[in-house]
């Protein structure tokens, strides 16, 4: 039972007095119902329903008003409703259009309990069944693998985690954190695989769950197509995903494949519903907003590190390494930064961009680039010199701000800086574990220039 960011979310979700229903997302098996599970102890009921099984599921099937079918969730779990706080969750509720339904009238007529549901695979059942959720009835979080911070925690490394905490992070605490980084990127932010790790301490007795969380996702295929044949192609862009994780892909022939641009194309979309990878498509906008290229080849992120690792068969070399830059030719490096930008903010979905220019002569690519107040932030993943930076340089001379973030293997640095053409910038370099602080990063050196 780990500590998640989330649980403070849904802390301050439950002192609303508009409060609505919540419907958690994210993957299978990272940790929504074990989160649900703990918050619980915040109420004097807890009252969960899986409808995987039947007798929860049919609860809904008889079409109740509302007020009779809280009663018969009671009845069916031997439960007198009485004074107090109750927690109703409804997991995987994308099995029951009907439990879909329902959320519009517990927001409106059931005020006195707290509904939260949550489902795997909630985005394909529902736009394969034509259902959607009550528009502006009920509210969303977002689910992901464990962050660095939450790894810190789950391990109790609380000096390492105070220090992490602390802007600006102390040099001194520059190795200590970087050791626990390493091995968080080694073995990735999956609850079941750090819970292993934490009790074992030993890698080798990961790799039976890294197969089963491979096998359980490949099962899943069926739930996802809506064919054979896209059961086949579905397949293939699973077992095919880690390999392309971290580059810019093409659907035509993915994973070195026979499949036309159209099937692969709907495989990726599909396994991006059902959050096991993130298409990230690029941007030429130096101002907000951010606008997203979907003519453009996008960048492939995948569900997890850790997971890539296993699947890859790079685990036995990351030992070998002190720069993750240097290791995978990069992707590694940009992939697990992409991980932890994409879990800062739990209430709303994930999505990350990457900034380009594409000229005959001269293109240019910046890994990431963050919307802040009125700037967009440049984000890049490298070791080397600051003069080296050239892509940053070309988006820094088309920009309206100053301000430049590099992630590398280093200590935390603060260098005045000019690009080619001469116009000076604050370059905030920072070691790869304070990815997830990026936000408070940007703020610190805004605030310090």
């Amino acid at each position: 039972m780990f500590y998640r960011k989330i649980i403070d979310e849904l802390k301050q979700w439950a002192e609303k007095k508009d409060r609505k229903p919540l419907i958690l997302r994210g993957a299978r098996q990272v940790g929504k119902t074990t989160a649900i599970d703990i918050f619980s102890k915040e109420f004097d009921r807890y009252i969960y329903l899986n409808l995987e099984k039947k007798e929860d599921a049919e609860i809904f099937n008889n079409d109740l008003p509302l007020k009779d079918l809280i009663q018969a969730i009671y009845l069916s779990k031997n439960i007198s409703p009485s004074e107090g706080k109750t927690l109703l969750f409804i997991d995987e509720i994308q099995n029951s259009p009907q439990a879909v339904k329902m959320m519009r009238y517990f927001y409106e007529s059931a005020g006195d309990i707290h509904v939260a549901a949550a489902g795997s695979l909630l985005e394909i059942v529902i736009g394969r069944e034509q259902i959607s959720f009550p528009v502006g009835r009920v509210q969303y979080m977002f689910m992901y693998p464990l962050t660095f911070e939450e790894f810190l925690a789950a391990i109790k490394a609380e000096q390492a985690l105070s220090l992490y905490n602390t802007v600006p992070c102390p040099e001194f605490a520059f190795t200590q954190i970087l050791r626990h980084f390493h091995r968080y990127c080694l073995i990735g932010g999956m609850p079941e695989i750090i819970k292993n790790y934490t009790e074992e301490e030993n890698i080798s007795s990961l790799t039976p769950i890294y197969q089963g969380l491979l096998t359980s996702y490949l099962d899943d295929v069926s739930k996802y197509a809506r064919n054979a044949t896209m059961n086949q192609v579905i397949r293939h862009a699973i077992e095919t995903a880690p390999f392309e994780a971290g580059k810019r892909i093409k659907f035509q022939g993915f994973g070195r494949s026979n499949y036309r641009s159209r099937e692969m194309g709907e495989a990726l979309r599909t396994l991006e519903r059902a959050m096991l990878i993130y298409l990230l498509y690029p941007s030429t906008s130096t101002d907000p907003p951010i606008v997203p290229d979907l003519r453009k080849s996008p960048r492939l992120q995948f569900l997890d590190t850790g997971l890539i690792n296993y699947f890859v068969d790079l685990q036995s070399y990351f030992y070998k390494t002190g720069d993750l830059h240097s290791f995978y030719h990069g992707f590694l490096a940009e992939h697990i930064v992409g991980q932890e930008l994409l879990a800062i903010d739990i209430k709303k979905p994930g999505k990350t961009s990457f900034w380009i220019r594409e000229k005959k002569q001269s293109n240019a690519e910046v890994d990431f680039i963050i919307p802040y107040k009125e700037y967009i932030i440049p984000v890049e993943v490298k070791s080397g010199k600051t003069g080296a930076l050239r892509s940053l340089h070309q988006f820094i001379d088309r920009s309206n701000h100053p301000y430049a973030i590099r992630l590398y293997a280093g200590p935390l640095e603060k260098t005045r800086a000019q690009t080619l053409e001469g116009k000076p910038y604050t370059l905030l370099s920072l070691p790869y574990f304070l990815a997830g602080k990026i936000y408070d990063y940007i703020e610190w050196l805004i605030e310090q220039s």
